[in-house]
């Protein structure tokens, strides 16, 4: 499946994988027979599905904030680790050049040491559980493992790696096509089966076509949603699909019951610019509104030149130096993004609309007064609404500024009928600030977001 995204820029997995790997993945991808025959054919019991507040990241009343293309194995140290850890990181998704078991070990050390928890990629065991083969009980697929030798495959790598405390799961594919669905279900019910303590993670590519994330929740089943759009363009621009990708993966995240999980931009590549600190505030306020559970940077370290794909400096250089990109990350994760997480990561996604902007974006919905709030006036801004699961009748609403260039001046007028009283988040202090039900004036960054909460009559 392709998509804007995937014609402006590099394929995440050709920089996941390394060459033998890609030429073997290309033998088996989403057109091959291989791959559609996965949907038919194979079996295997039916596990009981775990909710995700039981498994690691998506459980528990902490924000996952996570990274992708990790320090390489040569610069994996305490240190290194440590400087993540820093930088208001929970977990990392390993990759860069770590392909083999023992790094993988030695990683899952460091992050043990350093209070991190890794998902594991490219394990020889799980890519050919499930990149690599279809798992199929038909003789006549081709490329495919059978079901038990799934299950022996699996066991291999959740017995390599069980024994260290940090090991959160591992990533099962990175951006399948819809034909993989099928192999995919299977291996998130052999990961279910063998260990159901793991998080088993796939992540999608950027579309804007429902179909693809709804039929990944109803035949995967999966215990999240995540994908990658990347929408600072080059010369000043924005994707103007970003809000319409956001809007279709809140609502198949909403439809299976599960988070939603999003990748931000920190780098230039093919017609993408480098993003300034305003601007990755602004894709996690954003996507904070939309409903995200989950934030991942892509990418932290920088990827190498000699690959040819593009990319300029991220959090880290090439060469282990910090960007001002680290710094601006670390502000974002340890000021403000774990606070408001914790906030919002029990919540449950009620509506999103923007406000005073003309035209809309595609695939955004305009504000509307509510018995909840009245009117919105000034700057434009975006609403996410959020309930908490127990019924009651308070709401939230993150006010985050459409702008990542200019502040916002946005006044918040709550409906004296619905509202009694509102409470400004303060994140130093993770407390509401008390106030009656008369407008609520702000004046927010670039970029930046204050979370309100509303109590009702």
């Amino acid at each position: 499946m392709q998509s804007p995204h995937r014609i402006l820029g590099p394929s995440r997995r050709a920089l996941l994988l390394g060459a033998g790997a890609t030429a073997l993945t290309a033998a088996a991808s989403p057109g091959t027979a291989a791959a559609t025959s996965s949907a038919s054919g194979a079996s295997t019991a039916a596990v009981a599905v775990p909710s995700p507040d039981d498994l690691p990241l998506t459980g528990g009343p902490e924000f996952p904030i996570g990274l992708f293309w990790p320090p390489h194995p040569y610069a994996s140290t305490a240190e290194r680790y440590a400087e993540i850890k820093a930088a208001g990181f929970d977990f990392v998704i390993s990759g860069n050049y770590a392909g083999d078991g023992n790094i993988f070990r030695y990683q899952l050390d460091l992050a043990r040491t350093a209070g991190l928890q890794m998902l594991i990629s490219d394990d020889i065991q799980i890519r050919n559980m499930s990149r690599w083969f279809s798992i199929s009980d038909n003789p006549a697929d081709f490329l495919s493992v059978t079901p038990a030798e799934a299950q022996a495959l699996y066991i291999r790598a959740r017995d390599a790696y069980g024994p260290f405390s940090s090991l959160a799961g591992f990533n099962l594919y990175d951006e399948p096509g819809a034909g993989w669905f099928g192999t995919l279900a299977r291996a998130v019910a052999v990961s279910r089966e063998l260990a159901p303590q793991l998080l088993p993670y796939i992540n999608l590519f950027p579309s804007d076509d429902p179909a693809y994330y709804r039929s990944f929740v109803d035949a995967v089943k999966p215990s999240l949603i995540s994908f990658d759009r990347y929408p600072l363009l080059s010369q000043g621009r924005e994707d103007g699909n970003y809000f319409h990708n956001w809007a279709i993966v809140r609502d198949a995240a909403l439809h299976g019951d599960i988070p939603a999980w999003v990748f931000i931009q920190t780098l230039a590549y093919d017609n993408h610019r480098e993003p300034t600190a305003a601007e990755l505030l602004w894709q996690v306020n954003i996507s904070l509104a939309y409903g995200a559970k989950g934030i991942q940077y892509f990418t932290y370290w920088t990827p190498e030149a000699a690959r040819g794909e593009g990319f300029g400096p991220a959090l880290i250089t090439v060469d282990g130096r910090r960007t001002p990109r680290y710094a601006a990350a670390r502000t974002i994760n340890t000021t403000w993004l774990h606070q408001v997480g914790r906030e919002l990561k029990p919540l449950v996604s009620e509506s999103v609309v923007h406000a005073n902007e003309t035209p809309l974006p595609n695939g955004t919905v305009g504000f509307a007064p509510t018995g909840l709030i009245s009117a919105v006036s000034g700057s434009a801004v975006v609403l996410g609404t959020f309930a908490a699961r127990d019924g009651s009748a308070d709401r939230w609403v993150l006010v985050a500024n459409r702008s990542h260039s200019l502040d916002a001046r946005t006044t918040v007028t709550p409906n004296p009928g619905g509202v009694s009283s509102v409470g400004v988040f303060d994140p130093r202090t993770q407390t509401y600030a008390g106030r009656s039900a008369s407008p609520v004036p702000l004046k927010l960054a670039p970029g930046a977001a204050t979370l309100l909460k509303l109590q009702a009559r």
